[in-house]
């Protein structure tokens, strides 16, 4: 019997709370609310590092960024920087699917290093030459040629999906297709269609909060404050053009009688602040890079007809980094290596049965020096070596406003949950990459990490000290 295909579609940089199905009565997510109806849709889901190359590292590989040395965005500037590999030598569920039979296609964002070159099983690779960028003329690679496509880039995604989808119709091989486009990610300026911005144009856009400038805000949100409006139009804007285009997809299964045989996987690869806790941005939009739910919390929705159950919201705490095992237990296959990761298979929860984490209902994230514990009530930032660290109940304060670390009288509940974060982390790390050690600033990673990299600097903070006066006066501090 053939396996099930696998469509996986990701986002780049969505806010969980940017769907309709998640509530959202201001944004246009039809095909996607239709996706949730049809399947289940997680409300706790959290990437594994706020920012997209680590969380799509830690998706593909089911490692923290400590154990796959991807510890910020990567700087793809010159031409040396673009041609390292940075998953180069590990494993990821992409390469077991690969052994198993299965044919790997990527269509649009990849941004894990190489661009120009198919890795890790990819037989089909029609890529993204960076992390972003504009949406007319983006850089794009076919056949390992690089061009300039002037269409509108979430187009062209689409498209080849659908191309490859339709040449598999009859295959004997399952396959399984990376559909990862760049939207919603800047540019959202006169970078979008008119018959989506047109939407927008009345929306009152109280589905996201209007707040004072976050005092950490980097110069993101400045830039942003010149015309909110206009940025939330074109951010709208890119969500609903991408959902359009995840119609075609669906509606391409349908077609092709492939709808009964597929997994159809669709999340993000970090969340994103639109004005939540007053600035614009995910981990990095901050300085110190923080950890709030809109940067960690991610959309994630499942849907196989006859196997997973219809209309159903599941609310346990699961992670990226569980993914991997998840999927490849829902095929009923696994990894060839050895290597020690910190997910479980939360199958149970997506067929519709009782699923509970081993050693409690417990999350864990880090960017570069910065670690992250998050229980059903509790979320512990730890910031090494200085700090300042965070803690909050989010049982009383799901906002995130009151750090109970300033208020004095938490010292017990910090070195509980410190020490259950500082064991956690302590099993899966490797040091010669360990994060805490990273001088990560959240202004893009340029080589690879610690030891990895032979004595040269893997992190450049110059442009972000330019741009950030904050983080010169954090120093001070």
């Amino acid at each position: 019997m053939k396996q099930p295909n696998v469509v996986f579609i990701i986002s780049d940089d969505q806010g969980f709370w940017s769907l309709g199905c998640a509530g959202n009565r201001e944004i246009y997510t039809p095909n996607i609310d239709r996706l949730a109806a049809q399947g289940m849709r997680f409300e706790n889901f959290f990437c594994v590092s706020p920012v997209c190359s680590p969380a799509r590292a830690s998706l593909l590989t089911g490692c923290i960024p400590s154990q796959h040395g991807v510890h910020d965005w990567l700087r793809d500037d010159d031409e040396r920087r673009a041609s390292i590999e940075y998953l180069a030598g590990q494993y990821s569920y992409t390469k077991a699917l690969a052994e198993s039979g299965y044919e790997c296609a990527l269509s649009g964002k990849w941004h894990m290093g190489a661009s120009a070159r198919a890795q890790q099983g990819f037989t089909h690779w029609f890529c993204h030459k960076s992390g972003g960028g504009p949406y007319y003329g983006a850089p794009l690679y076919r056949d390992g040629v690089l061009y300039r496509e002037e269409r509108y880039v979430t187009d062209a995604i689409t498209d080849d999906a659908v191309e490859f989808l339709n040449s598999h119709k009859e295959a004997e091989k399952p396959f399984y297709l990376h559909v990862a486009y760049t939207a919603p990610h800047a540019p959202w300026l006169n970078n979008h269609p008119e018959e989506y911005t047109k939407l927008y144009e009345n929306c009152l856009f109280e589905s996201v909060p209007h707040l004072p400038r976050h005092l950490d805000s980097i110069y993101l949100t400045d830039e942003v404050a010149k015309d909110e409006r206009a940025n939330l139009i074109g951010y709208f804007a890119a969500v609903t053009a991408m959902d359009v285009g995840i119609g075609h997809i669906l509606e391409t299964l349908d077609e092709l009688g492939l709808a009964e045989d597929t997994l159809v996987v669709f999340t993000s690869d970090n969340g994103f602040s639109c004005g939540h806790h007053g600035f614009w941005g995910k981990g990095n939009g901050t300085f110190p890079l923080n950890m709030y739910e809109e940067s960690v919390k991610v959309p994630f929705i499942a849907r196989h007809p006859g196997r997973i159950p219809a209309g159903v919201v599941c609310d346990s705490l699961v992670s990226a980094y569980d993914f991997m095992p998840t999927l490849l237990d829902y095929l009923g296959l696994k990894p060839l290596d050895m290597a020690k990761r910190p997910g479980v298979s939360f199958v149970p929860a997506l067929l519709g049965q009782d699923f509970e984490r081993p050693g409690g209902i417990v999350v864990m994230d880090e960017y570069g020096p910065n670690r992250m514990l998050r229980d059903q009530r509790y979320k512990y930032i730890a910031r090494y070596p200085y700090g300042p660290n965070a803690l909050y109940d989010l049982k009383s304060d799901p906002g995130e406003q009151d750090n109970l670390l300033a208020h004095g009288g938490f010292e017990a509940l910090e070195q509980e949950l410190r020490g259950r974060l500082e064991k956690w982390f302590a099993k899966y790390v490797n040091p010669e990459i360990d994060g805490a050690r990273e001088a990560v600033f959240g202004s893009g990673q340029i080589g690879l990490a610690g030891l990895w990299g032979a004595g040269v600097s893997a992190h450049s903070c110059d442009d972000y000290i330019k741009k950030n006066p904050n983080y010169a006066l954090y120093r001070v501090k």
